[in-house]
């Protein structure tokens, strides 16, 4: 069996943070994405492209489109965006409102890659497996759980990704 080549594009997020002991406080250096590739043994041809490094309650408009515009120039259908599990639904929207014929699945963590008993390691394997499976479409993938970009919701006060009820369009 052969398999298409998929593009991670990197944001942040908690994903990417890390301690740094200088001002005491989580950061960003650099992406956490080829060390996580190589601690999971991934065999599938992988492209990394770091679009930008920020906490996802930070991203404005100009960031969000930047990811989109990213998912739509790439040469791959198939696509892994890491992201900041705070507004990853509102990327989410203005990816899919592109109605791209590619596969995007986003996920994060909620528990920094670096820290014991993070969660990114599963979250990205479970994009990882996602992506290669589900039809073109956005969709998120967080807590072994996969979520249609248009119907789904991070419920702050549980600390998690759920399914958004119908008929609300909030966040």
């Amino acid at each position: 069996m052969s398999y298409k080549p998929i593009r991670v594009i990197v944001t942040g997020g908690t994903f990417d943070k890390y301690y740094d002991e200088i001002r005491g406080e989580m950061a960003f250096k650099d992406t956490n994405l080829p060390e996580i590739l190589s601690l999971v043994r991934v065999e599938v041809p992988v492209e990394i492209e770091t679009n930008q490094l920020i906490d996802s309650l930070h991203m404005q408009d100009v960031n969000r489109s930047s990811v989109a515009e990213a998912c739509s120039r790439s040469p791959e259908e198939l696509i892994i965006v890491t992201h900041g599990t705070d507004t990853m639904v509102d990327t989410a929207r203005v990816i899919g409102a592109a109605k791209l014929k590619k596969t995007i699945v986003l996920t994060g963590a909620m528990v920094p890659f670096r820290v014991q008993g993070s969660d990114a390691l599963f979250n990205f394997g479970s994009a990882f497996s996602a992506v290669q499976i589900l039809p073109h479409g956005v969709w998120i993938a967080m807590s072994g759980r996969i979520f249609a970009w248009d119907a789904v919701r991070k419920n702050r006060e549980r600390g998690r990704f759920e399914d958004k009820p119908a008929g609300n369009s909030g966040a």
